[in-house]
């Protein structure tokens, strides 16, 4: 598994690989966590990939363990 993220202010969206077929792009409310199922191969795919980069993670685990982290150092 693979995912890359974006964070915006109010918007995290997530691309997935799983065994190196794309699973798809997620997007979710930065409160939120990714839930495997939130993963849509039809969703269209970010146009400004540059932008908001926070970075490849191996897992769901650590893509949420990231946004917990982010959530807690904004309070």
């Amino acid at each position: 598994m693979g995912f890359a993220l974006w964070v915006e202010p109010e918007l995290a969206w997530a691309e997935g690989t799983h065994e190196y077929r794309p699973m798809g792009t997620a997007v979710i409310s930065v409160t939120d966590l990714f839930r495997a199922r939130d993963f849509d191969p039809r969703r269209p795919v970010r146009k400004d990939r540059d932008r908001d980069f926070a970075g490849f993670f191996a897992s769901l685990v650590d893509l949420n363990d990231y946004l917990r982290s982010i959530r807690s150092s904004t309070l």
